[in-house]
């Protein structure tokens, strides 16, 4: 299989990039603040990015991602493990949808 030219410097430039999104975080995460109303800023950004994806969802899917929000939510509440949250509600869903054939 032939590859163009343009399409090999695309995929160049795209690696290239990526490596220097992924480098300067890594460059920048030792300038960050450790205490304060900005560290306390940045440690809620991870939830909030979770819910923004996670809310569309829920909102507007069926009721299997409806009920495998419902056991996510249980399991955490229960063992305190994002693991095995996360799994019990890929596993909800999963159920769900077999369940109502969606």
């Amino acid at each position: 299989m032939l590859t163009s030219s343009e399409a090999l410097a695309a995929i160049i430039g795209m690696a290239l990039v990526t490596i220097a999104i992924k480098a300067s975080g890594l460059l920048l995460a030792d300038r960050l603040p450790t205490q304060g109303f900005a560290a306390a800023w940045l440690r809620h950004i991870p939830g909030a990015v979770l819910a923004a994806l996670v809310a569309p969802a829920i909102a507007t899917g069926s009721p299997a991602e409806l009920v495998a929000a419902l056991a996510t939510g249980l399991v955490f509440i229960i063992t305190r493990n994002l693991f095995a949250a996360m799994a019990s509600g890929v596993l909800a869903v999963y159920l769900m949808r077999l369940w109502l054939g969606a």
